[in-house]
């Protein structure tokens, strides 16, 4: 579906490279020690956001990256240094006047890589598998429930039907938000950052999770939010700056490390790290199996309805042992679907014609029968655990199927997680609850949990989403280092052509 741009009003004139619309000041952060989780994350931060100036903020940590934002949000300590808002300096003085609870976060929308869903009852206590049980999903609201119970203290001028045109949402809004793929639901995120009609639009990495025509349409959707008077900025990678932007900052430890009008910036040679982990220590921890041409997975004219809406339509698919396949395919494809078949997590398998392991499902076998020779990671999982659940506990868990370790460990298994928190690097996180770790090393955390039971097959759905450039590759390593020295059957899912390793060489793609 193309885009009526048009409708939202003439921004083809604004100069969208041109910072000098208005030199009002925005936000300033002056020699700012930043603190963030009792450590410290900026040395000395110095930033100014004119009126006009549209950001982009780019680095080589994703928790840095965050961390900005949330300096901007008033949500870090700032024991040294200073943090001005001027932007809500008129509202909150009339807000005060009249006696009304104000903040500036009033004007401020957020869109966080951590979106959460929560059932009617305002209570996010969904288990894993509801996504895939559409009896679950009556007492999840829907797209256009959940946009229009959206707060906004101040007036603007987004509506349901502006915001459901921009983002593609019109045939998602009578949809229950447990049904949608991961690409959607972020777009449902955008959309509800713009009904709180922000004056300030921050968003952490807001093209992570859309598919390649969604990512080219960004650009595109960006500037028709700025022209109806929002000051956008947003974390993202150095190759990936959208239109409209009109500066880009690179962050480092100690602050802003170079800023750009954006004309000027040129994506220069990647800077090489050594990034790599100790490759013995996992040959030594990763599955031996023998090379055998097994039947892995076999569809038969598989098809997936929920209600009237197919997903999937007389799906064949056949993967055999040690194969590696990239499954791809647009946003609402069915690709989560099809996972969610392979995992033991969609009840529809009971009556399709699906093999797992050589085994038809519905003959006997028990859910954990199907789960245990596979290990899944997808970035949604970690809203999943229980506050509780630590990166170790996270780690044991995978040895039991379940989210959560809820059994006590052996000796043994408990010197077999350490082994993997010491492969990448998490020793250090070993009672950090998963909520609290971050994005990076929770992907981590999660790879080891799906590693950890020595898996046949191994399925990783974005697997590396909201990880930086840098640890991106390493992740590409390390799966390239994993085929490489087992006989582990692979699924990889990405969006992201750069990311898949070389080892796969097989590729099926559903169409929307």
């Amino acid at each position: 579906m193309k885009l009526d741009f048009d409708r939202f009003g003439d921004f083809a004139n604004l100069q969208f490279s041109n910072p000098s619309i208005l030199s009002t000041s925005l936000l300033s952060i002056h020699s700012a020690q930043v603190l963030t989780k009792g450590k410290q994350v900026f040395e000395s931060l110095d930033f100014n956001w004119e009126t006009g100036q549209q950001w982009a903020i780019i680095g080589t940590s994703g928790a840095e990256m965050t961390a900005f934002i949330e300096t901007i949000r008033g949500n870090a300590v700032i024991p040294k240094g200073e943090i001005r808002r001027p932007f809500a300096k008129e509202y909150t003085e009339e807000k005060t006047q009249s006696g009304e609870i104000n903040s500036f976060r009033d004007l401020i929308a957020y869109v966080s890589q951590r979106y959460e869903i929560r059932n009617k009852s305002n209570q996010q206590n969904f288990y894993f598998q509801q996504r895939f049980n559409s009896s679950e999903s009556n007492d999840t609201a829907t797209v256009r429930e959940y946009l229009v119970e959206v707060n906004s203290k101040v007036g603007g001028p987004w509506t349901l039907e502006t915001i459901s045109e921009l983002l593609h949402l019109e045939n998602l809004l009578d949809k229950s938000l447990l049904l949608l793929s991961n690409g959607e639901t972020r777009r449902l995120a955008l959309g509800m950052g713009l009904m709180r009609q922000p004056k300030i639009y921050l968003m952490d990495q807001p093209m992570t999770g859309l598919d390649v025509k969604s990512r080219a349409e960004f650009g595109e959707i960006l500037k028709v939010i700025i022209s109806k008077g929002v000051q956008v900025l947003m974390t993202t990678s150095a190759n990936e700056i959208p239109e409209g932007i009109t500066h880009v900052a690179k962050l480092s430890g100690k602050g802003i490390e170079k800023s750009w009008q954006v004309d000027d910036f040129h994506l220069t040679t990647k800077q090489e790290q050594n990034l790599s982990y100790d490759w013995e220590l996992l040959d030594s921890l990763i599955p031996k199996f023998p090379n055998e041409d097994k039947e892995v997975i076999r569809l038969e004219n598989l098809t997936i309805k929920y209600g009237e809406k197919q997903i999937l339509n007389n799906l064949n698919w056949e993967v055999r042992s040690g194969e590696r396949w990239l499954l791809k395919g647009s946003n609402g494809s069915g690709k989560s679907t099809l996972i969610s078949l392979l995992i033991g997590e969609n009840p529809q398998a009971y009556s399709q014609n699906l093999w797992l392991f050589g085994r038809k499902r519905g003959t006997g076998e028990s859910i954990w029968d199907v789960k245990r020779p596979t290990g899944f990671v997808a970035p949604e999982l970690s809203r999943f655990f229980p506050t509780n659940q630590t990166c170790r506990k996270v780690i044991l868990s995978g040895l039991f199927d379940t989210m959560g370790l809820y059994k006590k460990v052996t000796a043994e298994q408990e010197t077999l997680a350490d082994s993997w928190m010491n492969l990448f690097q998490l020793e250090s996180f070993t009672n950090i609850p998963i909520n609290r770790l971050s994005l990076e090393n929770q992907r981590w955390t999660l790879l080891a949990r799906a590693l950890i039971k020595e898996p046949k097959l191994l399925i990783l759905d974005e697997a590396s989403q909201g990880m930086d450039e840098f640890q991106r590759r390493l992740f590409k390593d390390t799966v390239q280092q994993i085929c490489e020295r087992s006989s582990i059957t692979l699924i990889y899912v990405s969006h992201y052509a750069e990311d898949v390793p070389e080892a796969v060489g097989k590729v099926i793609e559903l169409k929307s």
